[in-house]
């Protein structure tokens, strides 16, 4: 008789999803998180923390292609970049695909989850060694609050709103990133998912308190099939730039990036949402 080990997520409290795993490869405990990594026949290799998914090397290009290049279609030069969170190493492989991109620096509390990334996940964390990125490990709500008027762009790649994550979505620490920015600055973070009622509170906390520090903040969505509901948004925050008036679709195109789910057409229309979530989106107007 042979045993199946089986990776099971509670997206709700009346909604599992579980995955057959193959091998487990990893089991760490930082002072922070606990963290593994398995393999899957289905999805490949996958990185959890405290029991969450955080990325499958099957669709893990849908979630750091929609966060990366976004924004980066929209900013006309986008030269000096602050990433928090992201410790697997997938947004800095997709903004290290731009030449323009001159420093990028990445804020990761938890240096475990880099170092299982490069050992376990090699398919996202593969530019860490490129000359412009400086890692530093520290608290990210500490780190944004020494900056003033430096950066192009942010993006807060963070987990969910517990735990170590819980400061990334606070009044304080968007108040610290629209300083922290230029004064033309985009500002993009995982927003969750508005299906379920935990998340769906955390998405329309964050969008509240984004909406306080910047004039302009949109939401977008992507199909993302292992995350919670399947369905998941981002948020777009400016001092200047609109997501969808001012993109340079030609200057974009003229790069040559060749994307798995990223493009043009899909930029304009992941920022059309259902009804019912811009209702949840106006609720807190």
């Amino acid at each position: 008789m042979s045993l199946h080990l089986w990776y099971t997520e509670e997206h709700s409290k009346n909604v599992r999803f579980s995955i057959k795993v193959s091998e487990h490869l990893f089991s760490g405990v930082s002072e922070f998180q606990k963290i593994d990594v398995f393999d899957s026949i289905e999805f490949g290799r996958f990185l959890t923390i405290d029991g969450l998914m955080m990325l499958t090397e099957k669709d893990e290009f849908i979630y750091h292609e929609t966060i990366v290049h976004t924004p980066m279609a929209v900013h006309p030069d986008p030269k000096n970049i602050l990433v928090i969170g992201a410790g697997d190493g997938g947004v800095i492989r997709e903004l290290t695909r731009y030449d323009i991109v001159e420093n990028i620096d990445l804020v990761e509390i938890d240096e475990m989850v880099i170092e299982a990334s490069k050992k376990y996940l090699p398919q996202t964390a593969c530019k860490f060694d490129d000359q412009r990125v400086n890692v530093y490990i520290q608290d990210g709500l500490k780190y944004v609050r020494t900056k003033n008027n430096e950066y192009d762009l942010i993006i807060v790649d963070s987990t969910d709103p517990i735990g170590p994550g819980e400061g990334l979505f606070t009044r304080e620490f968007y108040g610290n990133c629209f300083k922290a920015l230029k004064d033309d600055g985009i500002m993009v973070n995982q927003h969750e998912s508005p299906f379920y009622n935990d998340t769906k509170l955390a998405m329309q906390r964050a969008h509240k308190r984004i909406k306080e520090s910047f004039p302009i903040a949109k939401v977008y969505q992507a199909h993302i099939p292992t995350y919670p509901s399947g369905y998941w948004l981002f948020g777009f925050a400016s001092k200047n730039y609109d997501p969808i008036e001012d993109i340079n679709k030609s200057k974009w195109s003229k790069l040559g990036l060749t994307t798995k789910y990223y493009n043009l057409d899909l930029h304009i229309g992941s920022f059309a949402l259902p009804n019912y979530v811009k209702e949840l989106l106006n609720q807190n107007e």
